[in-house]
């Protein structure tokens, strides 16, 4: 049993995440398994411990999330 609760997003995944008090929406880029500079700042991510970069919707930026603060959209196309 792998212990994982939810299936962790793909790239091309729409997502949704918790941002500054509101629900931010974007699309997932890329997984990140090692440590290195994304988004302006450095990721601690591992094999075992991945974050995920996604660009918003709204601004087009990119941020770098752990699994557990991203959710799939159902509303997604």
């Amino acid at each position: 049993m792998s212990g994982k609760r939810k299936k962790e997003p793909s790239p091309g995944d729409e997502v949704s995440w918790k941002s500054h008090g509101s629900e931010a929406r974007g699309k997932v880029e890329k997984k990140v398994t090692k440590r290195t500079k994304e988004a302006g700042r450095t990721v601690s991510a591992s094999p075992d411990d991945p974050q995920y970069v996604v660009r918003s919707d709204k601004s087009g930026k990119k941020a770098v999330h752990k699994p557990s603060a991203l959710r799939k959209r159902k509303d997604a196309s």
